[in-house]
């Protein structure tokens, strides 16, 4: 049964196409807690609306509702309990291994699981793969479950609170010596790895194309692979992201050959979150 369903009778027939048609789940079959964006509208519903996430998914104790946007410097979403049990860690899981959280003091999305192992099935035996802004190390921890013969995994995450549950989620999996949690500026930790990875993973859509110099540095002298997302409307989508990258490379001394984009998930009405994959190389002299 859809949620819509569920709540027929309860809110008036002429709101129910805002009834939100999906929702996020975090968690296990154990526990998990679901998180909901409610529209203005059926703010006077929002309880109605939680208890019937709560019947719908038995494994749910708790539900929140989205207030906003993400906010502050480590980007955390501000929510608000609507439905269950005040439960705010979990434990989810996903493809073979498990990640810790809490929903209050982290941002991690279940949305981007096959994201993730896209990119982890990309890397191959022998890589070094730095992730940036790695938060409680979903990409780290895929890419070295789905690859065991990868080198190492530099996880660069400025959030303490994410960065903690990062290092408790590195033993969860049993990976210490293969995925390195590091705490800190991507800016002042990533020159420590310079020269040193084939590959540099950025899944911070907002703001990481400041960070671009930075990715390109850490390349190994020959060059590798780059996977840059970033926020594009759909007036621009696969247009903006590119042209950032391949400039800022360009001025750097590197050329950047794009080698696919795609949709990771939606943002918000017409925006999405993409992801673009480059192979780059230095700019040999007297190239235009």
């Amino acid at each position: 049964m859809k949620l819509r369903d569920a709540l027929r009778g309860i809110v008036p027939k002429e709101l129910l196409p805002l009834v939100p048609s999906s929702f996020e789940i975090i968690g296990s079959r154990e526990a998990a807690v679901a998180i909901v964006e409610v529209p203005p509208e059926l703010e006077p519903y929002e309880e109605e609306i939680g208890d019937a996430i709560l019947r719908l998914h038995r494994n749910v104790k708790a539900v929140y509702r989205k207030l906003g946007g993400r906010i502050g410097e480590y980007r955390v979403r501000r929510l608000k309990l609507i439905a269950g049990e005040p439960l705010t860690e979990v434990v989810h899981k996903e493809h073979g291994y498990r990640l810790k959280l809490d929903v209050t003091k982290v941002y991690f999305s279940p949305r981007e699981a096959t994201e993730r192992q896209r990119i982890a099935s990309l890397v191959a035996p022998g890589e070094c793969v730095m992730v940036m802004f790695a938060g409680i190390g979903p990409y780290a921890i895929a890419i070295a479950k789905k690859q065991p013969g990868v080198a190492r995994v530099p996880a660069i995450e400025l959030n303490p609170a994410a960065y903690c549950y990062m290092l408790e989620n590195v033993e969860i999996n049993r990976l210490r010596g293969k995925v390195e949690p590091i705490l800190g500026d991507v800016r002042e930790r990533a020159p420590e790895w310079t020269g040193c990875c084939d590959r540099v993973v950025m899944p911070l859509p907002k703001g990481a194309h400041h960070f671009i110099a930075e990715a390109l540095r850490v390349l190994k002298p020959g060059g590798g692979r780059v996977h840059f997302y970033h926020w594009e409307a759909e007036e621009e989508l696969f247009t903006k992201g590119r042209r950032l990258f391949e400039e800022k490379a360009r001025s750097l001394g590197y050329v950047a050959v794009e080698e696919g984009h795609r949709i990771v998930s939606p943002y918000a009405p017409r925006v999405y979150k993409v992801v673009y994959d480059f192979h780059v190389k230095p700019l040999k002299r007297g190239s235009y």
